[in-house]
């Protein structure tokens, strides 16, 4: 549209100069003596204006000639923007592709083009970690940490990540402490202390960690779970060698960890270690009528007697707690074994036989198997003892 109408005018200014042309009687004298020109005044108005449209063109060309170095220059830099952009995208695509030698030749290229030199700069260091170049990993984690403070809590991010698979925990608690005083705190960090804190077995802050992600709802409750009972088992280790300080660990411990069964087998050995069996027993208990474990069942069996005097009254006493959970567990192999080992160290021998009996028909466990050749050699019956005693052998 803007083309037809600089055509029409341009047409429409011709029929008015050939008009005035035709009809204009003025004329044009220049005079420098000794010459003297005379000239029409449309040839006069036309020479003009084809001398204006000349020197325009001339200046238009000089100009665009001055500037073209600096337009070649601009393109250049352009079009180095352009491949730096796109070895940026080749060196995370390379990146996820496995491709790492790749990946960091192509995040060089772009950190080198000034192509989000940051950003570019984390790529190598991971694809360095992945060929396991330590030293240019460091060195390109020091390159991203010159990109400024925008990158900052990316490049401590990259920094514990890579720590962490190197197994270097200190390292990686140190970037995330850092990173955590430079602004506020995010669960991708929390995560990564979490891991950090059970490499270093700071179990103290594996349990104030799992306790703010749970609440966060960023960790899945099977993590939750192991991740406090392994402390709470680690913690009573640590504190089973002092009766105060192991005691003390316990009132500490929320009731919900102690009657874990895992956690209660634990604590319950520890203090059988002790020599404080009663407590031992209170523990399991605790915890079976909370949560039935086996594992938990035949422990109960294996503790040694509170008072060695009174040996058979407790095994009894023990045998009637056991009966009673026998009403729900009648074909739990572990039970019947547990109540077989009691009825042995209450000396009610046929019981425990047909106790032990009963377990192999529901589990063989070499534990049964060997209660089961004691008894056997007791009685004078050594083939069958021995029977058991290989059957127990050949149990894992």
């Amino acid at each position: 549209m803007r083309a037809l109408f600089w055509l029409i005018a341009v047409f429409a200014a011709a029929v008015a100069l050939a008009v005035a042309g035709r009809f204009g009687e003025g004329y044009v004298v220049i005079s420098y003596p000794p010459w003297r020109v005379e000239t029409s005044l449309l040839f006069a108005a036309l020479f003009l204006a084809g001398a204006f449209l000349l020197g325009y063109a001339v200046v238009r060309l000089v100009g665009g000639t001055l500037v073209l170095p600096a337009q070649v220059r601009e393109f250049r830099r352009g079009r180095r923007r352009m491949q730096a952009q796109g070895a940026l995208g080749a060196a995370l695509q390379c990146y996820y592709e496995g491709r790492y030698a790749r990946a960091e030749r192509e995040a060089a290229l772009a950190w080198e083009e000034g192509a989000s030199p940051g950003i570019a700069a984390l790529i190598a260091a991971r694809a360095a970690q992945q060929m396991h170049e330590l030293e240019r990993r460091d060195q390109w984690l020091e390159r991203a940490g010159q990109a400024g403070e925008s990158l900052h809590a990316a490049r401590l991010l990259t920094q514990a990540e890579l720590a962490l698979e190197g197994r270097d925990f200190t390292g990686a608690r140190d970037a995330l402490r850092e990173m955590r005083g430079a602004g506020p705190r995010n669960i991708a960090a929390a995560r990564m202390l979490l891991r950090a804190a059970r490499g270093a077995q700071d179990w103290e802050e594996v349990l104030r960690l799992t306790a703010l992600l749970e609440k966060r709802g960023a960790l899945a409750p099977a993590i939750v779970e192991e991740s406090r009972v392994q402390a709470q088992i680690e913690l009573l280790a640590r504190a089973a060698a002092d009766r105060g300080q192991f005691e003390a660990r316990l009132r500490r411990m929320p009731a919900g960890d102690l009657e874990h069964p895992r956690v209660a087998a634990a604590a319950a050995r520890a203090a059988a270690a002790l020599g404080n069996a009663a407590l031992a027993r209170e523990l399991i208990e605790k915890s079976l009528a909370k949560e039935w474990s086996p594992e938990l069942a035949q422990l109960y069996g294996e503790l040694p007697g509170m008072d060695p005097q009174r040996a058979r009254e407790e095994a009894r006493s023990r045998i009637e707690r056991a009966e009673r959970w026998l009403r729900d567990h009648a074909q739990d192999a572990q039970l019947l074994a547990a109540l077989g080992r009691l009825c042995v160290a209450a000396e009610l021998w046929g019981k425990a036989q047909n106790y032990l009996e009963a377990s192999l028909a529901f589990g063989e466990s070499r534990a049964a198997h060997v209660e089961l050749a004691r008894l056997a050699e007791r009685e004078g019956r050594a083939e069958q003892a021995q029977r058991h005693f290989r059957r127990a052998g050949e149990l894992p």
